[in-house]
């Protein structure tokens, strides 16, 4: 048989973590300032009806002592500082929000200003790219013949809209000759399953002069092409095309 101590701790166990235990209650997070807030606007209303009621009592009984004049007096004077420390609490709830605000546009402004950087950190590559492969040019003259360099692809939005950039190089120092051409664009789609080409410009472009070229030593070529709706892109090759003879060509594999 067990000790009637041990009785007495086992019945105080079950009491404790048992069905009949007392329940745990969890309650979300209130800011000290809300819950002062309440707190006092609770107050302010509950001393201003307890004003009305007792005033209307006193004119319902018909008399007006000095006690109970200095009573209302008290309350009033406790029921605007009650306000005053109201006006404080929201003055200081309405910082708050305010360095929240601050805080997030602070952060909003530092991406952007990251991104910036980003961007012209990627131009600066490519400038760089770019005078070094005029300084192998200059060297190699007219071996080299020209040449697509820095070829990129970046879609716009999800319409199926795409630009495209790229610097062409024409060799050959002061003795270059001018070159003169169309750019010719190639796509590789996927379409409902099936692979096709895309040529830009097609037989019926309203304006093939925006693939029109005329290079004395570089330049940077950059415009707009759109594939349907829902194609999906594998691969994009630019030609440049003189007189119909293929100068030169760059393909990206997307």
């Amino acid at each position: 048989m067990a000790a009637p101590g041990a009785s007495v701790k086992l019945k105080r166990l079950r009491q404790r973590f048992g069905i009949n235990a007392p329940k745990l209650s969890i309650r979300t997070h209130v800011a000290w300032y809300w819950r002062a807030l309440a707190v006092i606007a609770i107050l302010s209303v509950s001393l201003a009806l307890a004003a009305w009621i007792y005033d209307a009592g006193r004119r319902i009984a018909g008399f007006h002592s000095n006690e109970s004049v200095r009573e209302i007096q008290s309350l009033s004077n406790h029921l605007m500082e009650l306000d005053a420390e109201l006006t404080k609490l929201r003055s200081l709830a309405g910082s708050g929000e305010s360095s929240l605000l601050y805080e997030r546009a602070a952060q909003q402004q530092l991406i952007r200003q990251v991104k910036a950087l980003e961007a012209e950190n990627a131009a600066l590559k490519e400038d760089l790219a770019f005078f070094e492969g005029l300084m192998l040019a200059s060297k190699a003259g007219d071996e080299l013949g020209a040449r697509i360099e820095n070829l990129k692809i970046e879609p716009i939005g999800s319409t199926g809209e795409y630009r495209y950039r790229m610097l062409v190089i024409n060799p050959g120092g002061r003795q270059a000759k001018e070159l003169k051409g169309s750019l010719q664009i190639v796509v590789k789609v996927q379409e409902a399953g099936k692979d096709a080409m895309i040529t830009f410009p097609s037989a019926t472009e309203p304006n093939p002069q925006r693939f029109r070229f005329e290079i004395k030593y570089f330049q940077r070529l950059e415009g707009v092409f759109s594939i349907p709706y829902g194609a999906v892109m594998k691969e994009v090759e630019v030609r440049l095309l003189q007189d119909g003879s293929l100068r030169a060509r760059q393909s990206v594999t997307l």
